[in-house]
């Protein structure tokens, strides 16, 4: 049970690496006449799903103290937090502590950890240290996460922005031209997590990007500050590499074998053979129909959870719920039981319809969203195994005339 709730927790759950770090309600008191240092850091993606994204934090120094704000903290014990979580009310939290205290995790994932010094006068400095000083107090600290649009990277940056009157550029240079596209990139060696992405989420994730939306990820939010400018001068002053980390800390690519795309050409394979087997030889492969319908509308479940009742971004609409729904498991369950005959007949033509109807909607661009290649396959599996479910349904035992009770007149 508890695996299963893991394996959803990370496909509805697209935030930035979550630290479990020692925290504390100090506000680091400083001379107000001490010069302070402001940077952002930025840290690799590692090999965990949560932490595919990378991370990002504001770090303030001084000579007498050194803390990092970081934006990533949430309490799993907090009360129903499974039901709220997946329910997409995700409270995530802001807390300050020490510098030391931030960087093992990232040391022993081997994710390399950067700097970037940013060209702040002191008072800047000061009015972003006194907002992450109010921000971080308990009755403050609580704020609704949100993985494209408030998160680890936006919400420092945001701060970063109001704390200055001086205008703060970004170059206009969009690295990606959709939120799932980037997603794509840095989930490239994970194709099951993207897939569960893709599947869950709708075409909330597919309109193109306005200036900086792309930044939702810190790697693009480092690039992107790198060549931006406040005011007249550069926006960074000074580059650091704290920790060099490894060359890429994240898992190597699966194998093809083992990708959702090739699991899916199999179910394919298998479902023609249903198919062609009551076809040619009156065989209902029962054991196999009722595993797909019941994975689909198991799967159908968790996707008509999200669509209605989920606050989560992009879950609505999903064009996919056509096809992955409740629905299904009445064919899953269905076709043991011969009084379910017409039952299971009547959703087999309903899946036949919907699987085409999906399809032109898809293929013509008429619904905007973009499905993960996998689908097709998977989503033809279910148009060949009702094709056998209709047949074997018309399919009436021969019945003698009793000669008893029929005379010839």
């Amino acid at each position: 049970m508890n695996r299963f709730i893991r394996i959803i927790l990370t496909i509805i759950s697209l935030s930035c690496s979550v630290m479990a770090q020692e925290r504390t309600d100090s506000v680091f008191p400083v001379d107000g006449e001490e010069d302070l240092t402001v940077s952002i850091l930025t840290c690799d993606p590692g090999p965990d799903v949560y932490e595919l994204c990378g991370h990002s934090a504001i770090r303030i120094r001084s000579e007498k103290m050194d803390s990092v704000w970081n934006y990533g903290i949430f309490d799993f014990t907090s009360p129903n937090f499974i039901y709220r979580f997946c329910k997409g009310e995700t409270d995530y939290m802001v807390y300050g502590y020490q510098f030391d205290r931030f960087m093992p995790a990232y040391v022993r994932r081997g994710s390399r950890v950067t700097e970037q010094v940013l060209s702040l006068t002191q008072e800047e400095a000061r009015n972003l240290r006194k907002m992450l000083q109010t921000e971080s107090l308990p009755e403050n600290r609580v704020y609704r996460y949100n993985y494209v649009r408030d998160n680890c990277a936006t919400r420092p940056w945001k701060r970063i922005t109001q704390a200055t009157d001086r205008e703060i550029a970004l170059p206009d240079t969009l690295y990606f031209p959709t939120f799932r596209s980037e997603m794509r990139y840095f989930h490239r060696n994970y194709p099951w997590y993207q897939f569960g992405i893709d599947l869950v989420l709708g075409s909330g994730l597919d309109y193109p990007l306005a200036k900086d939306e792309d930044t939702f990820a810190p790697p693009v939010l480092e690039t992107k500050i790198a060549q931006g400018k406040i005011g007249t001068e550069s926006l960074v002053s000074q580059t650091n590499v704290i920790f060099p980390g490894y060359y890429d800390a994240t898992l190597p690519p699966t194998p093809w074998y083992l990708t959702p795309m090739a699991v899916g050409v199999v179910m394919l394979i298998i479902s023609l053979g249903t198919m062609f087997a009551y076809m040619f030889k009156k065989k209902l492969w029962k054991w196999w129909i009722s595993l797909y319908f019941l994975v689909a509308g198991i799967a159908g479940c968790v996707v008509t959870f999200l669509v209605f009742f989920s606050d989560h971004e992009a879950t609505s609409p999903n064009v996919l719920i056509l096809w992955l729904n409740p629905f299904q498991l009445l064919i899953g369950i269905g076709i043991w039981f011969r009084s379910w005959r017409n039952v299971v007949k009547e959703m087999a033509i309903f899946n036949i319809a919907v699987s085409l109807i999906l399809s032109i909607l898809l293929i013509t661009h008429v619904a905007s969203q973009v499905v993960n290649p996998a689908v097709w396959p998977m989503l033809s599996c279910s148009l060949f195994l009702c094709i056998p479910i209709i047949l074997s349904s018309q399919t009436k035992p021969f019945k003698p005339i009793n000669s008893s009770t029929h005379k010839l007149k």
